[in-house]
């Protein structure tokens, strides 16, 4: 049995710009040109060879000249052991702390893989079991009963029948019994209808991928049975000062152009700025190891510095001349560190004036900052 969606997206009107496009329309032309230029083997359905799914997220140049820009700055082996995964019969799990890129990394493989990354099941604690299998069009099961017609595919359930990748974020968020329900799917490669009496069986081609936060354990811890169903691959936080700040440029790159932002004249100077500080906190010391700090309760990940640069960004265009400057990160980062009022301001006031008043070049920051902690 094959199930096709009965389901078709809404167009944007002519003309109009959507907000954020889907990796597969933002980089067509990089998979296309990868695609051309790909003579290696490819597993059953995909795109792009593993090679070239690997080169779309690290990026490259291709001999005909064509620049694929990174998708994710870190471990190449990482991305290789991911890639290699999908091209077997388990499924991929990107575990990691808030901000690694889990995602990104999980919409890009799918793009690159099937050329579709909308086979999307958001994990939430409301997350039912209909999301994950299937549900039914109520009006036709009224009026004719149970049939082909009236069921209604789950993204997985499309994707099981089409040889297509599916992606399930944030799955230890959703109800352990609903969780339960990928063990069959993922061990069988079938997902039954009992209802019809029938049963749809994944054709090659079809994977899934899930994230998973590391801060969520407790939630709904995924049972053994589940968890021996995944690979798991670890996404870090970046290793080095100088690969975080490239990660946060490139993407306030990415979306100010989407944005139709300016691009902020000498805005590396606050970038770096902006990840030492969150560094400095996330890791309880300052950069050159003298002075131990004490850590806020929030992450401080690099998801959240591109936010706190993007916003400066925002401010520094529509009410500054351009120029990103402390006092346009000094808020965002105020924001950011103080998630409890009463403990981490306490952090924040004692990092101010221990570690930023006392370093050279950032007068001005710590005013900002002093301004807006008032």
């Amino acid at each position: 049995m094959t199930v096709s969606s009965t389901t078709a997206a809404v167009e944007p009107e002519a003309g109009a710009q959507v907000l954020r496009p889907h990796a597969e329309d933002a980089f067509a032309d990089e998979l296309k040109a990868l695609a051309a230029a790909d003579d290696r083997p490819r597993p059953a359905r995909w795109r792009l060879s593993p090679w070239a799914v690997a080169t779309y997220l690290q990026g490259g140049t291709l001999p005909d000249g064509t620049v694929i820009t990174p998708k994710y700055v870190g471990p190449r082996r990482l991305v290789e052991v991911a890639v290699t995964t999908l091209a077997t019969d388990r499924a991929l799990l990107l575990l990691g702390v808030p901000g690694t890129a889990k995602t990104w990394v999980s919409e890009h493989l799918a793009a690159a893989v099937s050329g579709d990354s909308t086979l999307l099941v958001q994990g939430t604690a409301g997350t039912p079991e209909e999301a994950v299998r299937y549900g039914w069009n109520y009006a036709q099961l009224l009026a004719h009963g149970p049939s082909r017609e009236a069921l209604v595919p789950s993204p997985l359930m499309r994707a099981m029948s089409e040889g297509m990748t599916a992606r399930v974020e944030e799955l230890t968020r959703i109800p352990a019994d609903v969780q339960d329900s990928l063990i069959t799917i993922l061990s069988e490669k079938t997902l039954p209808v009992p209802e019809l009496g029938q049963e749809v069986q994944a054709v090659r081609g079809f994977n899934l991928i899930a994230t998973a936060n590391d801060r969520d354990r407790g939630v709904n811890e995924l049972s053994s049975a589940l968890r021996r169903r995944f690979n798991t691959v670890v996404l870090p936080l970046p290793e080095t000062p100088d690969a975080e700040v490239d990660i946060v440029s490139r993407r306030v790159d990415q979306i100010g152009r989407s944005l139709d932002l300016p691009a902020a004249p000498e805005g590396l100077t606050e970038i770096r700025r902006v990840v030492t500080v969150f560094r400095e906190l996330r890791d309880g010391v300052t950069t050159d190891g003298r002075t131990k700090l004490k850590s806020p309760s929030g992450t401080l990940s690099t998801a959240e510095a591109i936010s706190v640069v993007t916003s400066g960004l925002a401010l520094a265009a529509h009410f500054g001349d351009g120029v990103l400057r402390p006092g346009d990160v000094a808020a965002g980062i105020l924001g950011a560190v103080v998630r409890d009022p009463a403990a981490d301001r306490v952090v924040w006031q004692e990092y101010l004036e221990t570690v930023v008043r006392e370093r050279d070049g950032w007068k001005d920051f710590y005013r900002a900052c002093r301004e807006v902690s008032a």
